[in-house]
């Protein structure tokens, strides 16, 4: 491997979902619906913390309308 390689870290299911604070089902929603990329390790599978970071700055971008 090589030195200058960047580092890249996985999340799994529950950790993405503790840090959003909604359930896993929702984040294995979101993977399914392309919503979200994730990499399927045998049966589970690992979201990149980029791909997480991506998220979170998307939804500082949204224009949340309330009803009222």
């Amino acid at each position: 491997m090589a030195d200058n390689a960047p580092s890249m870290r996985f999340l799994t299911v529950q950790e993405v979902a503790d840090t959003m604070r909604v359930s896993s089902m929702t984040v294995y929603r979101m993977v399914h619906a392309g919503e979200i990329p994730a990499i399927r390790f045998g049966r589970s599978f690992r979201i990149p913390e980029s791909a997480l970071d991506q998220l979170v700055d998307q939804a500082g971008n949204w224009n949340i309308n309330q009803a009222g």
